[in-house]
């Protein structure tokens, strides 16, 4: 089983290479007289090395279930890795309907860095904890994936809207805001980098805390920012930390995760902080100018098209069979688990952008800040409540 599985790692590896060579294949179209067109030889290559790419990646997760016995959805690495399978396959969807060269420009980064940050957590199979042994395993997590990930693609077309329609001649609120958004994909980046490094040095340092239940010990795998409340650093030549987490974030691994998501964002901090050094600029003005020739009518029907779709799905996955599978396996169909609670703000926020586009007339730029901000709402979910706030679903 070990040498599937590494055989699969190799495989994830391949469509990681494989999706950032069409990126840049997808990058030598923007120059191209007719953006939308897919006719020329960079095109075709670009989506044939997608294509090549969620092949690989498909071949990963069928090796991997031979050797786990149960599809590899059941913790963080194997749905984050999952969603960034969806991803791509919403794009090569969305593709051949439209045609947009300059959608795979963005989509792919972002599949890159989902695929990235998964590749940070544990990747040794384990046997599933008592609750995941259902076939609702499949159905709920496969469909909720599916679903955030055709919404994504709503997210990428949003933010080419934006980024070409802003006007970048001056400062203002929404060149801010547009900023902000680019620098949380630069902390996504953050988080990968920092985790490889010390990661590739071994590093630990060992608290052990005291509460309710007696003593014991939290592993850290990067310095401390921010130590565990009533906890003393007991591993030598160490990092003191600054501070103690917050109180209200519970959780017995709540301090090493949010330690974590603080070393995210600085390490992005420097990372886009060099960028607008290089460029001398706002790196939306940088980009700007390639996106001159994008249809803007298009990439907002993409936009909307993605979310149109993306929304049932996420709805059957995140709302009606996660109800059926907490019944089944806690006996009640609702609490307010913190994966639960933000699976309803998601549904909410994505059905009022439907409600406004389709009732309101809320076309081209607020749709474009709507989508935007709903996959805000997303990645919230996936990093910020899997890393720091304790629930049910801790265990993935």
């Amino acid at each position: 089983m070990d040498g599937l599985v590494s055989i699969s790692s190799n495989f994830l590896y391949l469509a990681f290479v494989l999706y950032l060579a069409a990126t840049f294949f997808f990058g030598g179209t923007i120059r191209s007289k007719n953006s939308t067109s897919s006719q020329t030889w960079v095109s075709r290559v670009a989506i044939g090395l997608t294509i090549l790419g969620f092949l690989a990646s498909v071949v990963y997760f069928i090796l991997r279930w031979i050797a786990s016995g149960h599809a590899p959805v059941s913790n963080l690495f194997e749905f984050t890795t999952f969603f960034g399978m969806m991803l791509v396959l919403a794009f090569i969807v969305m593709y051949f309907i439209y045609r947009l060269n300059i959608l795979g420009l963005f989509v792919l980064p972002v599949a890159l860095l989902i695929i990235a940050y998964a590749s940070m957590f544990p990747t040794e199979l384990s046997p599933l904890v008592p609750s995941l042994k259902s076939h609702w395993l499949y159905i709920h997590v496969t469909t909720v994936s599916l679903g955030e990930a055709v919404l994504a693609v709503s997210f990428a077309a949003g933010l080419i809207y934006l980024i070409k329609e802003v006007d970048q001649s001056y400062r203002s609120k929404r060149t801010t805001w547009l900023e902000i958004i680019i620098y949380s994909l630069y902390a996504t980046l953050g988080f990968v980098v920092i985790s490889s490094i010390f990661s590739a040095t071994d590093y630990n340092a060992t608290f052990e805390v005291t509460n309710e239940s007696g003593v014991s010990t939290l592993e850290y795998h990067l310095p401390a920012i921010t130590g565990p409340a009533d906890g003393t650093l007991v591993t030598t030549d160490r990092m003191e930390p600054w501070f103690d987490t917050p109180g209200w974030m519970n959780g017995a691994e709540a301090p090493r995760k949010f330690n974590t998501l603080l070393w995210s964002f600085a390490v992005g901090l420097v990372f886009y902080l060099i960028t607008r050094l290089i460029l001398r600029k706002r790196i939306a003005a940088a980009i700007q100018p390639y996106l001159r020739k994008v249809n803007s009518d298009l990439v907002d029907e993409i936009s909307y098209r993605a979310v149109a779709i993306g929304f049932p799905i996420f709805t059957l996955g995140g709302l009606i069979f996660a109800m059926i599978w907490a019944q089944e396996a806690w006996n009640r169909y609702w609490g307010w688990d913190p994966k639960e609670v933000w699976a309803l703000i998601t549904w909410f926020f994505y059905a009022a952008f439907l409600h406004l586009r389709l009732s309101q007339g809320w076309h081209g730029e607020k749709s474009a800040w709507l989508a935007v901000v709903g996959f805000a709402i997303i990645m919230f979910n996936l990093i910020a409540v899997n890393l720091v706030l304790a629930g049910l679903h801790s265990y993935a």
